[in-house]
């Protein structure tokens, strides 16, 4: 317990420090591109077009779900899924990028995941805002559900460090386990329910309430919950109690890998 204390003071302890770094990492990454920051809306919208073309015209026919056009149900659980999907990979390589700047000073490398989580909000509030207006276009009522947007938020941002920083120290000690979370986050992608709804795929009861233990799938349904204005957090409590449970033993394990090699990250790398 020590060890997730002593990780948890440490972003707080350097959160200017944290958002100064995001913000040079947002320029930094689109610095040598005409259209710099803008390709933080350009390119999801590229790929939103592109997953409605074939999963809402091709296969779903355009129909509606939880009495909303596909494809604002799909912006809903896609945004979201982005923002983590990026959020789990970049946090999953920071420090190990970031290896120069380990080795040549004193440095708080557990802030490094936190680093990449808050720096791909520039990207993910912008989103949101669409998202927002798209619920608006369709006549989606604004209820006073909307304001456990902030409540999934706050379990997105949480879910992520945990899991960010695991993966952070995993990935010093195990360089393939970067290619493998990539290949898990595309199986992730599907199973997830940001582009179908997995309860009318036919698909066996057992399978699908495995697949709904899924934190991601938590997380984005959640987000539909809110918007969609159709049920509250606390009605699904069983769920949310693996959800938090989850989230405590990711970071369980990750402050404690962190703590015990953090000091040999150098010499892994």
């Amino acid at each position: 317990m020590k060890e997730i204390v002593e990780v948890i003071k440490e972003q707080f302890r350097h959160l200017g420090m944290i958002i100064r770094m995001s913000r040079y990492e947002d320029k930094a990454t689109y610095q040598s591109h005409y259209l710099g920051l803008a390709w933080q809306i350009l390119n999801p919208a590229i790929q939103v077009a592109i997953y409605y073309l074939i999963f809402g015209v091709g296969i779903s026919a355009n129909r509606k779900i939880d009495g909303v056009p596909f494809f604002g149900w799909m912006l809903i659980g896609i945004t979201a899924w982005f923002y983590m999907n990026s959020g789990v990979l970049g946090a999953s390589n920071s420090i190990h990028r970031q290896v120069g700047m380990v080795a040549k000073m004193k440095f708080p490398v557990s802030i490094l995941p936190t680093v990449n989580i808050v720096s791909n909000l520039s990207s993910y509030f912008p989103m949101l805002a669409i998202v927002v207006g798209t619920m608006l276009i369709f006549k989606v009522p604004v209820t006073i559900y909307w304001l456990q947007y902030f409540y999934y938020f706050i379990c997105m941002v949480a879910f992520l460090f945990a899991f960010g920083l695991l993966n952070a120290t995993i990935t010093v000690l195990i360089r393939d386990y970067h290619i493998f979370l990539q290949s898990v986050l595309r199986l992730l992608f599907y199973v997830s329910g940001p582009i179908w709804d997995i309860n009318n795929k036919n698909l066996p009861i057992p399978l699908v309430k495995l697949l709904k233990l899924n934190p991601f799938y938590y997380i984005i349904e959640g987000f539909r919950d809110s918007f969609l204005s159709r049920t509250w957090f606390w009605e699904k409590t069983a769920y949310g109690l693996i959800f938090w449970l989850t989230t405590l033993i990711l970071l369980i394990l990750g402050s404690h890998l962190h703590m015990k090699f953090r000091a040999r990250f150098v010499d892994y790398i």
